[in-house]
Order: structure tokens, then C-alpha cells, then sequence
């Protein structure tokens, strides 16, 4: 008995040991927070800022630093000093920075803070890089910092874009940095190539550790390249800009490669997160999707589809108006998101009397003609719209028809 004993004893130290190499748990009250490279660590921020981080012994090969902090929806600051300055903090969910480093620096410190009244939890990371690796951000024209690895994100109920700021070429310490405007030939920054990556929490799970969990998947670039899915490769002559459908609910992690096609080197921005709801917004939130007006609309149609599958033929007109409803309201749906601010119910509403009014043209140029070619030429529109929609969801359309993520410029 006592040698089992002692054999589960020596199990559980060893999972404590190899825990604690990937992992550190900590709570910012007990002063100054220090950070290893390459390790996570779990730490409760709490008002007033700013706490001090810092990191020692920073190996001579290291030219570059980038921290990064992750929260679930509370906002927390990184900051390169204790007085916060636009050019010189970040604030969100998601924030980085990145430290260049000076010949022969071996310490780098760093403040950490929140202005929210309730303690934050937080998961961050220091990832160490040589002169050879692009600099993310290290472009920056658009931002407040001055190199920015941060991916800026905005969402509505229909979209969400990701924004990040050109990267730059490596350089050794104590060195300037490269030109960004020096040209656009293959010895500037313009041979960066930019691989976005999107990757999909658990579905129905809205917890903090879930997300900081997998969030641990999408911060360096071996990672990010084992777990999420490329969407799409863009060139130093692309804007840096790219959109998604959104899913509200619906947990997305995203972030950006950098890569020197030359060097055959890479880096990471700072992955960035979204669920396209709030955790605190009454309408909208989180924790109670779902409109009513959505259900009700969704649910009459799904009703007349299913009367159209099984009995259409012996209701022509009704199948007609069905057909006319859902081109119809199909292409005004679209126009009316993308040209008006005006809101989802309103929209709702708008869309089914354009439906409608579609409907019964088609029912009305069937009743004045009776030319049949015509109405079968609708019916095999919307067939074409069900295949096209199936088609954006498969990785055929993700991986080899790169044509269908081409913006207008």
C-alpha cells in the first residue's frame, strides 16, 4: 500500500512539472510580474494601473520582443511606460507591443493595467525574434503605435473585418531600420507576403478558460499553422484589410503570418478574437441570441418551403410566388446591407415586401405570357444560389478558388 502511494505521489509531481514549463498562474497584487519567453501565464489584473512586468536574461541572438495579453471581453492596457501615451500603449482584448531591442540589453520591463471596476483575467506571452524575421506592424501609417502587431477588428451583424498595419524587414540590433517608401523592389519590404488564418472555437461555449485555451493554438507561427485554416495570402500590393461573414455566437480566433519569402523566415501578429455579440450589451448580448423577428420570418418560410417541396406542382402560382420571393428578396437583402445603416428588423421587415413584390411580378408574367422557359430559368436560379451557398462552406472554396476572396479595389 505504501509503495502505491507513493507511486501516485511521483505521478502527480511529474504533471506539475511539465504543467508548469508551458504554464505559470500568478495574481498581479503580489507586485512585479515576471515573464519567461515562450511561456504563458495566467495572472488577475485589478484597478488602479499600472503594474510592472518584466523580463531578465534576454539571450544576445534576440532582436525583438513581442508581448501580447488576451482577455475574454474586459479591456486591459499594455504600456511601454507608466504614464500612458497613445503612441506608447494599447488598449482591448487583444493588445501587444514590440520591443527593439538596443545592443547589449538583457532586461526589458514593461506596465500592465485595466480602468474596469471588476478584476480581469488574463493570459499573455513574450515570443523572442531574431534580425531575420519581418517585423509585424514594423510599417505602421494608420495606427496610434509606432510599430503596431496588433489585429484591429470590427464586426457588425452581417460582417466582420480584420485591419493590421504593414510589416517590415528585420534588422540587427543597434542598426536602422529599413525604409518602408525606399522602393518597391525585392530587397524592401514589399517581398512580405501575409497569410491570414481563421480558426473556430468550440460551438455553444462562451467560457473565459475555453477561449484562453485555444487561444494558446494561435500565438506563434508553428502553431497557428498546425491548428487554423489559411483563408487567404496577401501581397505588400493588397490592402491589409480582410472581411468575413460574421456569426454571432460563434467564437473566431484570428491572426495574421508575415512571411520573407526569401529568408524563408516568418513571424506572428497578435491573434485576435471575436464571438460578433457583446457580453454586456442588452440587445445583441452574448448570452441571449436569437431575434424574434428572426424566428418568426425564418420560420413561415421554412413552412412554405417545405408545402413548395412536397405539393409545388399542384400550386404552380404559389410555387412561382415562392421562387419570385427569394430572388427577390435575395438581391435586395444585399443591397439594402450594404448601402444602408438602417437596422436588422427594419431590414427584415423591407426584404420580405420586396420578396413579395417579387413574387407576384413572376406570378403576373406567368398569368400575361405563360412562357414557361422563363419561370424554369428563375427555378434554376435559385438552384444555382443553394449550390454556390454550399460551395463558400466547403474547403473547396477556402482552399483552391482563391478568386472568390478578390475585393474590388
Amino acid at each position: 500500500m505504501g509503495f502505491l502511494q507513493l507511486l501516485v505521489v511521483a505521478v502527480l509531481a511529474s504533471e506539475h512539472r511539465v504543467a508548469g514549463a508551458a504554464e505559470v498562474f500568478g495574481n498581479s497584487s503580489e507586485g512585479l510580474i515576471e515573464f519567461s519567453v515562450g511561456k504563458f501565464r495566467y495572472f488577475e489584473l485589478n484597478r488602479p494601473f499600472p503594474e510592472e512586468a518584466i523580463l531578465h536574461d534576454i539571450s544576445s541572438n534576440v532582436t525583438f520582443l513581442i508581448f501580447q495579453i488576451h482577455s475574454q471581453y474586459q479591456n486591459t492596457t499594455v504600456s511601454f511606460s507608466p504614464t500612458l501615451l497613445s503612441n506608447a500603449s494599447e488598449t482591448g482584448t487583444a493588445s501587444g507591443l514590440v520591443f527593439i531591442l538596443r545592443p547589449e540589453q538583457s532586461t526589458c520591463t514593461w506596465y500592465l493595467g485595466t480602468s474596469g471596476i471588476q478584476p480581469v483575467q488574463n493570459m499573455a506571452i513574450l515570443l523572442s525574434y531574431s534580425e531575420r524575421d519581418p517585423i509585424p506592424g514594423g510599417c505602421n501609417l494608420e495606427f496610434d503605435l509606432d510599430i503596431d502587431p496588433n489585429i484591429y477588428l470590427e464586426y457588425n451583424f452581417f460582417e466582420t473585418t480584420i485591419k493590421f498595419a504593414p510589416a517590415n524587414l528585420g534588422y540587427a540590433r543597434g542598426v536602422d531600420p529599413p525604409s518602408c517608401d525606399a522602393g518597391t523592389d525585392q530587397d524592401s519590404r514589399w517581398r512580405l507576403q501575409y497569410d491570414v488564418y481563421q480558426y473556430f472555437l468550440p460551438e455553444n461555449d462562451l467560457t473565459e478558460e475555453m477561449l484562453l485555451k485555444h487561444l494558446q493554438r494561435m500565438v506563434s507561427v508553428p502553431q497557428v499553422k498546425a491548428s487554423a485554416l489559411k483563408v487567404v495570402t496577401l501581397t505588400a500590393n493588397d490592402k491589409t484589410s480582410v472581411s468575413f461573414s460574421s456569426l454571432p455566437g460563434q467564437g473566431v480566433i484570428y491572426n495574421v503570418i508575415v512571411r520573407d519569402p526569401f529568408l524563408n523566415t516568418s513571424a506572428a501578429y497578435v491573434p485576435a478574437h471575436t464571438y460578433a455579440c457583446s457580453f454586456e450589451a442588452g440587445e445583441g448580448s452574448c448570452v441571449s441570441l436569437g431575434r424574434v423577428s428572426s424566428k418568426v420570418f425564418f420560420t413561415l418560410f421554412a413552412l412554405l418551403g417545405f408545402f413548395i417541396c412536397f405539393f409545388g406542382h399542384r400550386f404552380w402560382k404559389t410555387e412561382l410566388f415562392f421562387i419570385g420571393f427569394i430572388i427577390m428578396g435575395f438581391f435586395f437583402y444585399i443591397l439594402i446591407t450594404r448601402l444602408t445603416p438602417i437596422k436588422y428588423d427594419v431590414n427584415l421587415i423591407l426584404t420580405a415586401v420586396a420578396g413579395s413584390v417579387g413574387g407576384m411580378f413572376l406570378v403576373a408574367v406567368w398569368w400575361r405570357f405563360g412562357i414557361l422557359s422563363i419561370c424554369m430559368l428563375c427555378v434554376g436560379l435559385v438552384l444555382g444560389f443553394l449550390i454556390s451557398s454550399v460551395t463558400f462552406f466547403t474547403p473547396l472554396e477556402t482552399g483552391s478558388l482563391s478568386v472568390t476572396h478578390a475585393e474590388l479595389q
